[in-house]
């Protein structure tokens, strides 16, 4: 005969019930959200070789800072003895947090505002980054727009930066390399707007290159107060240049990594060729300097 052992109210307290009780209602819920399957994240592309991350890695380490920025700065600030803070921050500071991203990018394959996940006190270092980025796509894009209108002005049978005899040159226009002898009054003839300008020696000249980019290109306002209009052959190179970067990136990085390898090996060239250039420009100006 089976005995059931009934339950035994207490004088002090509730009566003690044979229902569930806390614990199992606890694991009961826990197990029943286990049950709930996650979010399904879509799968993130992969580099198809690791050339491809390398010479992404150049491409994003090496640009116009390069040749515009550092030799500037370095100029600047003393010539060879800026190298020595430089190269102290470059090791101890540049490079391990360039590691730093590196890693953390490939170990968790996600953005930037999700990695930091791994230490929530940082997720505003995530939000700062992608500020950051924005206003440095920004900048950037505007100076391939400028480059991409230098291109297309340079197709010209003359190059208009190399003459006077523009619609946009002043009076001030004259090649930097002329030299004559101000004390004995001295005067030459400057072609400007197809007209002939006699100058006498001593006058400041503005190099037709100057007047191009800030008369032409950008059309220098005289102040904030006057904001100009709107260059619309710039807009459309800007228009150009986003449309290019977008066609750039939109098959992610298995399309971009082979796009690397072409960007990378033209700028290395163009890099080397714009420095040889320089100098060969340098001392022809210098010969000619040497012979007026």
């Amino acid at each position: 005969m089976l005995i059931r052992k009934s339950s035994v109210s207490h004088s002090d307290g509730p009566p003690v019930s044979d229902g569930p009780s806390a614990r199992d209602s606890i694991n009961g819920e826990t197990e029943a959200r286990d049950k709930v399957p996650e979010e399904v994240l879509p799968p993130r592309d992969h580099w198809t070789t690791r050339l491809d991350f390398i010479f992404s890695c150049i491409g994003f380490s090496v640009g116009l800072g390069n040749v515009w920025r550092f030799p500037y700065l370095c100029y600047k600030n003393g010539g060879g003895a800026f190298l020595i803070p430089y190269f102290l921050t470059l090791f101890f500071a540049g490079v391990p947090m360039f590691f730093l991203e590196l890693a953390l990018g490939q170990y968790l394959s996600i953005g930037g505002l999700g990695v930091w996940k791994i230490c929530p006190a940082f997720k505003g270092v995530g939000y700062a980054s992608v500020v950051v980025a924005a206003w440095t796509i920004a900048f950037y894009i505007v100076i391939l727009s400028w480059a991409l209108y230098y291109l297309f002005m340079s197709m010209a049978s003359v190059l208009p930066w190399a003459t006077c005899n523009n619609w946009w040159n002043t009076e001030r226009c004259g090649s930097e390399y002329v030299r004559c002898n101000a004390t004995a009054n001295e005067t030459f003839i400057v072609v400007i707007n197809g007209a002939n300008v006699t100058r006498s020696c001593g006058t400041d000249v503005v190099s037709p290159v100057r007047e191009f980019w800030e008369l032409n290109v950008l059309q220098v306002s005289s102040g904030v107060h006057e904001q100009g209009r709107v260059r619309w052959p710039l807009a459309l190179t800007l228009l150009l240049a986003w449309v290019v970067c977008y066609f750039c990136i939109w098959k992610g990085v298995k399309w971009t990594g082979k796009l690397v390898y072409f960007d990378v090996s033209l700028r290395s060239v163009a890099h080397t060729s714009d420095s040889r250039s320089d100098t060969r420009w340098r001392r022809r100006g210098n010969r000619l300097l040497s012979l007026s």
